[in-house]
């Protein structure tokens, strides 16, 4: 059972010809969503959970002397591409994504290792349900959604992505939820 409310999704999948070939939904221009491009090797972890706080930042109350509060601050007026540059640099954002990578169980990869797993998030904003993926031009919206069954509606994507690759079977999700 997952804890009540969901506020965002994570999901780690499998890249394949498969996945890189044939998209699920599309783009969508225009969008005041806060999306950054990925511009750092290996750091999808690090991008989809800054897509998914960066999301709900009205949910979520940030420490104002730690550094995500900082970039997030320093850079919500940026373009998704300004964004990524001034994630590149920010030193407090590199040691933070270098400590997190860390304290994982499996060696983090090297930046210019490749790696055959990418993280992305969902969100649900405005009742519309949408992926971040920083390796896309922007967000890609995926229909209706509410704060109430966006977890539910995620899997319905993520079900879309198992039906694309069925002989793969690296996939994981983990939610983000407000302990309130």
């Amino acid at each position: 059972m997952v804890p009540r409310p969901v506020v965002a999704v994570m999901l780690l999948y499998p890249l394949t010809d498969k996945s890189q070939e044939s998209t699920i939904g599309e783009v969508q221009e225009g969008s005041d969503l806060y999306f950054i491009k990925q511009t750092i090797g290996n750091a999808c972890g690090t991008i989809a959970i800054v897509h998914a706080l960066a999301n709900n930042k009205d949910k979520i109350q940030f420490m104002e002397e730690k550094s995500f509060s900082k970039f997030l601050s320093d850079s919500f007026s940026l373009t998704p591409e300004e964004r990524a540059i001034l994630l590149e640099k920010d030193e407090g954002m590199g040691a933070a994504h270098e400590d997190s990578a860390q304290e994982g169980q499996t060696q983090a990869p090297d930046r210019d290792e490749h790696v055959n797993t990418h993280f992305i998030a969902f969100i649900c904003q405005n009742d519309q349900l949408y992926e971040l993926d920083g390796g896309k031009d922007g967000p890609v919206h995926h229909g209706t959604s509410s704060n109430e069954t966006l977890m539910e509606d995620a899997v319905e994507v993520v079900k879309k992505f198992m039906e694309r690759d069925p002989d793969e079977l690296n996939f994981t999700l983990m939610a983000l939820v407000n302990s309130e």
